[in-house]
């Protein structure tokens, strides 16, 4: 009975999140590459300290309601929800005065979209559960492998890709098929990847899809003497004690992420032109000045590769894998030939 008023309190956050996330997310082009979902914590967190600003207790209830609820759905995908989505996103695009002329094609096309069913002709598990899978081993490829053949038909000239995660920083080298011949792996700690700027957001009381621009804004970037992320909130006070700007501090705490991911890379073989970013720091492009400057300065000029879609890597690679099956009978199937709408995934 305590909390019985907790559902009419998310209602509310969740109308006023609907609008203010999408506002922040679909016009303005230098969001798209924010993930929603910071954005859309950003803005759950914002309307938590408004409505409980009075009351601790009800602030860690609410938080702990959200944080329970983004770990179970945020890794999962919903078939059941593609048509719904495909409508959703349908009305959204024809609002856009560009594209108001096309309304009747788009309308058409994405109605045939929504519409088509989906049969998985194979399937391929890759990731953190992946050995959780109910697959038998053959359908199952390490991260390391999905990635570096992602990357590979992302950029074909891709020989050197470094891919920093949420969880892990991998430094991959490839040859000309995007078969690995070799790679570096930092997984023990959550120091220099995503966990690691989503520490720090937090000890900054910021959103992850904030801190890449207030670094750019900086002109003295901070030397930063360590990237543990149990130490890095003891320096972090320490240097805003100091008087340090913040936007100078986070320069620096990027610069010394890359640093480590530089040393992996080194100890994989170094970097070969060309050369593919992905993961989801890959988004930040204050980690990305930063790479660009610590590779011209170690290995001269290289051409960086970075997608719009990056975070896809790794599951573009299994995706692939899944079409060459071990038999090969899919490497040459045309799906257009087949009686029902099929798609791989």
């Amino acid at each position: 009975a305590e909390w019985a008023h907790i559902p009419g309190l998310l209602n509310e956050i969740f109308d006023r999140m609907e609008k203010e996330a999408h506002e922040i997310f679909l016009p303005n082009v230098k969001s798209r590459s924010d993930f929603f979902r910071d954005i859309a914590s950003s803005c759950f967190m914002t309307c938590v300290e408004e409505l409980a600003k009075n009351d601790s207790r009800l602030f860690d209830k609410m938080i702990g309601v959200y944080d329970r609820a983004i770990l179970r759905v945020e890794s999962k995908s919903y078939a059941s929800f593609f048509e719904e989505y495909i409508r959703w996103a349908c009305e959204e695009i024809v609002k856009m005065p560009q594209f108001t002329k096309y309304e009747g094609k788009i309308r058409e096309v994405t109605d045939r979209l929504a519409k088509m069913e989906f049969n998985p002709l194979n399937t391929i598990g890759t990731g953190y559960g992946r050995q959780r899978l109910p697959f038998p081993k053959e359908q199952i490829r390490s991260e390391i492998l999905c990635h570096g053949l992602g990357a590979h038909y992302m950029f074909p000239n891709t020989r050197t890709v470094l891919d920093i995660g949420g969880q892990d920083t991998k430094a991959i080298q490839v040859d000309n098929a995007g078969i690995v011949t070799n790679f570096q792996m930092n997984d023990r700690c959550a120091a220099g990847c995503g966990r690691y700027l989503g520490y720090i957001a937090d000890e900054m009381n910021m959103g992850v899809h904030e801190l890449g621009p207030m670094a750019m804004k900086s002109n003295k970037q901070v030397k930063i003497n360590s990237t543990c992320t149990v130490f890095a909130g003891t320096e972090l006070r320490e240097r805003l004690s100091l008087g340090e700007r913040r936007e100078d501090i986070l320069a620096g705490l990027h610069r010394a992420m890359i640093l480590r991911a530089m040393s992996l890379l080194a100890r994989s073989g170094g970097i070969d032109d060309e050369f593919t970013f992905t993961g989801g720091v890959a988004k930040n492009q204050a980690a990305v000045n930063a790479l660009k400057k610590l590779v011209e300065e170690n290995y001269g000029r290289r051409v960086l590769n970075i997608s719009a879609d990056s975070i896809y890597t790794g599951a573009l690679g299994a995706a692939l894998f899944a079409k060459r099956d071990k038999k090969g009978e899919m490497a040459s199937l045309d799906l257009k030939k087949l009686n029902k709408k099929v798609a791989t995934h």
